[in-house]
């Protein structure tokens, strides 16, 4: 598989149930049982009639900042007060093949810097390895420094189908006025970009709903996914999304049982979950997860919100963000 145009729109709507009749798959009335470990999982996508999963919350980076990553995480508990072990700690390829087995049919990167001067170079490295990657969706980032907006517009002209944004590890304020032509010009072009803007699973000097609430007072037509649900603030969050029509939220960590130790789901939140059914993405954080892909697809399911509602989060809507056409093919949409 290769993606090499951008999309110029989003729908925002939901893959009808006859476009994913269409996909080759006969969804079913019921939803089928969870699955217990990851080699369930294609089972699982498979008798909702998906062709597979589109996730739209997954890290590749260069291996010397991988390491250092996990070597963050390996030391959980005295960074975030928890143990953290990593299950996902292969070689790339080993990761790369772990998502094929699980059926994720496209991904991104998700680079993401935490001083100047990286971005650039993270984004050149992310546009080699989609290019090399079969099913990576080019995925780039950005802090605000000087020459951000040109080398911004430099990674939409290479292809970049997603943006990523880390609010609390880059410890900056995303209103911050060097970012308003970033914002701009994602607002223009229609990427994707995902924001770990929420306080959770460790709150920085800028995360919680309101620093992205001013950017998207500026530009209301950004197309946000907000990473992590808003986690711990989910309401404030999902509020967002309801006053702003391309604001979506990925899944990523979202109800798993490490989670609702310390960012438990208000009982109160699965309405508003369904209520805003097209505004879901399917985000896994892989490969820095302490537990199993499966289990985050389960933790999905135990959600009861129906087999239309998880095959739109699933598949149909990550599809439809990045512009892949979730009817019969997964070549791009052609919205250039």
């Amino acid at each position: 598989m290769r993606w090499d145009a951008a999309p110029r729109g989003v729908t925002g709507r939901p893959a009808p149930r006859s476009a994913i009749e269409q996909s080759g798959g006969a969804p079913v009335s019921e939803v089928p049982l969870p699955p217990q470990s990851d080699t369930d999982v294609p089972a699982y996508w498979q008798a909702l009639g998906l062709p597979g999963l589109v996730d739209l919350h997954v890290h590749f980076l260069p291996e010397q900042m991988q390491h250092k990553v996990w070597a963050f995480f390996d030391a959980g508990a005295q960074n975030y007060g928890v143990e953290w072990p990593v299950t996902y700690r292969g070689s790339e390829p080993v990761r790369v093949e772990q998502l094929r087995a699980l059926g994720v049919l496209a991904f991104p990167t998700h680079p993401y810097p935490h001083k100047p001067g990286m971005a650039r170079w993270l984004n050149g490295w992310s546009a080699e390895f989609a290019r090399r990657t079969p099913g990576c969706l080019s995925s780039a980032t950005f802090f605000p420094e000087p020459g951000v907006a040109d080398y911004v517009r430099t990674a939409l002209d290479d292809g970049a189908r997603m943006f990523k944004a880390h609010v609390q590890v880059g410890g900056y304020d995303p209103a911050d006025p060097m970012l308003d032509p970033v914002w701009g010009l994602l607002t223009e072009t229609g990427i994707p970009v995902t924001v770990h803007c929420g306080s959770g699973p460790r709150p920085g000097r800028h995360t919680g709903p309101g620093p992205m609430a001013q950017v998207l007072s500026r530009h209301p037509d950004l197309t946000l996914v907000v990473a992590h649900m808003g986690m711990p603030e989910y309401h404030e969050h999902l509020d967002l999304a309801e006053r702003y029509p391309r604001v979506h939220l990925d899944t990523t960590m979202f109800a798993t049982d490490f989670v609702e130790a310390f960012a438990p789901v208000p009982a109160d939140l699965p309405p508003r979950l369904a209520a805003l059914a097209d505004r879901i993405v399917l985000g896994s954080d892989f490969p820095t997860i302490p537990y199993t892909y499966a289990h985050q697809v389960e933790v999905l399911h135990r959600l009861d919100l129906g087999a239309d509602w998880l095959r739109g989060v699933l598949y149909g809507n990550g599809a439809r963000l990045v512009g892949l056409d979730p009817v019969a093919t997964l070549d791009p949409v052609a919205t250039r």
